[in-house]
């Protein structure tokens, strides 16, 4: 058995040390890197499962990080840690790209959770009859887990491609945020109200860049999102 990867990117030693003994007591394999240097060379040698990533570092600001990192490799999961648990700082977070945010300092147990939830959501294969679904211009490929417009992948993290399926099941039905929870949580834990509506407004933004003046996502008042898919006949 593969043991997932995770690379811890924080310029404390001694926590870093900490998290490395922690998650290996997990069975895990634990990288760590220091600065932002040492974590773009550990990424371009091999993509781990996660990535625990710090606000604050000496060569770089991690929301930035986050940024390009996203960007660079969509299906990358990316958790990240800061001494700094202003709600503003989670909501930029994950606008930003990151799958889930923590604020030190932190129960051990619940680091755990959240990183196991995150691994075993990349684990999980989609349960459907089809590999491609397709609507109009926009495509989602289950073999390659991306989602394409006019035939071109788009950046999308792993946690706004599974909001996507679970809404693209039926489409123009409601979707409430308990689901959309359930969609992208595979444990116990679940995020806030407010967390998934940013994970969907950060989701619709992606749509609404790559097909302009179309909207692929509608809020239902008080009940949830629809998929509502344009140009298809």
């Amino acid at each position: 058995m593969i043991k997932p990867v995770v690379l811890v990117v924080d310029d404390d030693e001694e926590l870093s040390t900490m998290l490395q003994r922690l998650l290996e007591n997990e069975g895990w394999t634990a990288k760590a890197a220091f600065n932002a240097a040492q974590a773009e060379l550990s990424l371009s040698e091999s993509l781990p499962d996660v990535v625990l990533l710090d606000v604050m570092l000496p060569d770089a600001n991690g929301m930035e990080l986050c940024r390009r990192w996203r960007l660079a490799h969509p299906h990358l999961s990316i958790l990240m840690l800061t001494a700094r648990g202003d709600p503003i700082d989670r909501v930029l977070g994950l606008e930003l790209g990151a799958d889930d945010y923590l604020a030190k300092p932190f129960e051990k147990r619940e680091l755990v959770a959240r990183l196991r939830s995150l691994i075993r959501r990349q684990s999980l294969q989609p349960q459907t009859p089809t590999l491609v679904w397709e609507f109009g211009v926009l495509s989602i490929h289950f073999l390659t887990r991306d989602v394409r417009v006019n035939g071109e992948a788009i950046a999308l993290s792993g946690t706004e491609f599974k909001l996507l399926v679970e809404m693209a099941r039926a489409p123009g039905q409601v979707v409430s945020r308990q689901q959309l929870s359930n969609a992208v949580q595979a444990s116990a834990y679940r995020p806030q109200d407010r967390t998934v509506d940013v994970q969907v407004s950060r989701l619709r933004r992606r749509l609404e860049q790559e097909l302009p003046g179309a909207e692929w996502i509608e809020t239902i008042r008080g009940e949830g999102y629809a998929f509502v898919p344009r140009g298809v006949s």
